[in-house]
C-alpha cells in the first residue's frame, strides 16, 4: 500500500492541504477529484516528494521513501506531472526511455530498448517516435509522459490530470491503459482528475477534497451525489446511473433560477 497520513502544506502562510490522509492498494485506481485550488496537484506532488509537506509521513509498502535511495523509490513510485517544459531537442523515443533510468547505470539494455517498444506501440506513437518533443501538441507530449512513467514498471504511478490536453477519444484511451495496468499488473494508482464522470468510470474509490481537507471517500456511488457536488462545486447537477456506470450533468450554477439554460460539463 502507498500510504500519506496527516499530510499538512502551507504556502506562503496559506494552508493548502490539512491533516489529510490518502492511500491506494496495488491494483487498485483512487482518483482525488475536486474543485480548482482545492490541493489536488498538491496532494499528489507531496506524496512524490516534489513538495515536502510541514507535518504527516508517506509510506510506500511501510517503508519511508526518506531512508531509501532515489533509484529505489524511482522503482517503486513513479510520477506524471500536468505538463512539462522540453527547453532542449530530444527525441519521443528518448523520452520515453528515460524513464528507465533506474534500472542502468550508463547505457540501456536490450531489455530496456524492447519495453520501450513496446510502450510507444501499445499508445499509438510509433510515427512520433523519432520527432523532437518541442514539435508535439501538448495533448501528444502527454501520451508521451505517460509513456515514460509507464515504462518505469513501478508498483505505483502518481498521476496528475493524465488526460490534460486530449480529446476525448484520447482521453478513453488514457484512462482505459491506466485502469488496464492496474488490472492485469496489480499497479496501484492514484491519479487527480477534474472529469467526474471519467473518475466514476475508471476508479475504485473517490477522495474527494475541498478546501484542502478530504470530506468524502468510498465508491463513486457512494462520494458523488448531488449534494456533494452543490457544496463542493456550487453547482445544481443531476447524478443518475446507467449500464452501471453514473452519469452527472450539470443543470446550473447553484442559486440560478431553474430557467436560466444548462451549462456543459
Amino acid at each position: 500500500m502507498l500510504e500519506a497520513r496527516g499530510i499538512i502544506f502551507a504556502y506562503k502562510g496559506h494552508k493548502v492541504l490539512d491533516a489529510v490522509h490518502a492511500d491506494v492498494e496495488r491494483g487498485e485506481v483512487v482518483s482525488v477529484v475536486g474543485p480548482n485550488g482545492a490541493g489536488k496537484s498538491t496532494l499528489i506532488k507531496c506524496i512524490a516528494a516534489i513538495h515536502k509537506p510541514q507535518e504527516g509521513a508517506v509510506r510506500i509498502d511501510g517503508k519511508d521513501p526518506l531512508v531509501l535511495s532515489r533509484r529505489e523509490v524511482a522503482k517503486q513510485l513513479a510520477y506524471l506531472p500536468q505538463s512539462l517544459l522540453c527547453r532542449f531537442p530530444v527525441s519521443v523515443f528518448e523520452t520515453v526511455l528515460s524513464g528507465r533510468r533506474p534500472y542502468f547505470s550508463w547505457r540501456p539494455s536490450r531489455k530496456d530498448v524492447e519495453k520501450v517498444e513496446q510502450i510507444i506501440e501499445a499508445l499509438a506513437l510509433s510515427p512520433l517516435a523519432t520527432r523532437d518533443m518541442d514539435q508535439l501538441s501538448g495533448g501528444q507530449r502527454q501520451k508521451v509522459l505517460l509513456a515514460r512513467v509507464l515504462v518505469q514498471d513501478t508498483s505505483y504511478l502518481l498521476l496528475d490530470e493524465p488526460n490534460a490536453g486530449l480529446d476525448l477519444r484520447h482521453q478513453l484511451e488514457i484512462l482505459e491503459t491506466v485502469a488496464a495496468l492496474a488490472r492485469e499488473k496489480e499497479t496501484g494508482v492514484l491519479m487527480a482528475l477534474h472529469d467526474l464522470n471519467l473518475a466514476a468510470r475508471f476508479s475504485h474509490r473517490i477522495l474527494m477534497i475541498h478546501r484542502g481537507r478530504i470530506i468524502a471517500e468510498g465508491t463513486p456511488f457512494e462520494v458523488i451525489t448531488g449534494e456533494r457536488i452543490r457544496e463542493v462545486y456550487g453547482v445544481e447537477a443531476q447524478v443518475t446511473r446507467s449500464n452501471g456506470h453514473l452519469n452527472v450533468h450539470v443543470l446550473r450554477c447553484a442559486g440560478e433560477d431553474p430557467q436560466t439554460p444548462a451549462h456543459g460539463l
